[in-house]
């Protein structure tokens, strides 16, 4: 091995551990920075005054007595895909922790672009701030982007439409507003830290999440775009009915793009979600 060789895998090995450490900081920080539960359980009384679909929705993935979710972690495995519609689907396996009270998350997922060759991703949302930082072997950046009024916005969305699986984030208690649409929609609107999100719920014949749709910011060509989240296949965890699998898509001129799908292989609630 030469010597600029020796050298330069010693520096990707020192930014490595840099990044990892910075991911850990994140996560302690969102952690830290929970409000905790205490004696708060739900109860009827926390959806009277939505609409009826989502009175439904609420009836049948909660029950009486559920205590309210403060912090969440979700381990992922699916796909990702890169580029365009003719791109090829890579390997994802990520860690998400998820606060509610404030809301935020730190997503770190590991995308295998080519054998090899992992890129780690860091999506984040945290004291009303969105960022994404996308690094090749955790050493090389290659994506780079918030905060900004936008991603705020952006990730506040991703931070709302993904409620379906730490639902009781969806009560008004919560902070969230509910406006009814027709029988089987309704719009969902949170405001955090000068950022603001407003997402359609779809709900199906058995009173369930389907999908929900919004305008999102695309940092990819700094624009504004429909996106559609779809989810199924729900199981009881933690007391209450979620979704086990789900996919999401941009909803373009040229066709419907979708680029990342996965199952959520374990949801757990509470102070046990430290990494």
């Amino acid at each position: 091995m030469g010597l600029l060789a020796g050298v330069g895998i010693a520096y990707a090995t020192k930014q490595k551990r840099q990044f990892g450490r910075e991911i850990d900081r994140y996560v302690e920080s969102l952690l830290s920075d929970a409000e905790r539960s205490g004696d708060a359980v739900v109860t009827d009384a926390d959806w009277e005054d939505v609409p009826a679909p989502v009175q439904r929705y609420f009836e049948t993935v909660l029950d009486d007595g559920q205590s309210h979710v403060r912090s969440v972690r979700l381990r992922q495995h699916g796909e990702f895909r890169l580029g365009g519609p003719d791109a090829s689907w890579r390997s994802l396996e990520a860690t998400q922790h998820v606060t509610t009270a404030p809301p935020g998350f730190v997503w770190d997922a590991t995308i295998d672009v080519l054998p090899m060759l992992p890129v780690r991703v860091i999506d984040r949302y945290s004291h009303g701030d969105g960022t994404l930082d996308a690094r090749l072997r955790s050493a090389v950046s290659v994506a780079d982007a918030g905060p900004s009024p936008d991603m705020n916005a952006g990730e506040l969305v991703r931070y709302l439409a993904e409620a379906v699986w730490y639902p009781t984030a969806l009560l008004p208690a919560n902070g969230v507003e509910w406006n009814g649409i027709d029988e089987r929609s309704a719009m969902a609107t949170l405001e955090h830290e000068g950022a603001s999100a407003s997402v359609v719920f779809h709900f199906d014949e058995n009173d369930e999440i389907s999908s929900v749709t919004t305008e999102r910011y695309r940092q990819e060509d700094d624009s504004y775009a429909p996106w559609t989240g779809y989810f199924r296949d729900y199981e009881r965890r933690n007391g209450m009915r979620v979704p086990t699998a789900a996919s999401v898509e941009w909803n373009l001129p040229d066709g419907d793009l979708q680029y990342w799908r996965a199952n959520i292989d374990e949801i757990v609630v509470g102070p046990e979600t430290a990494r």
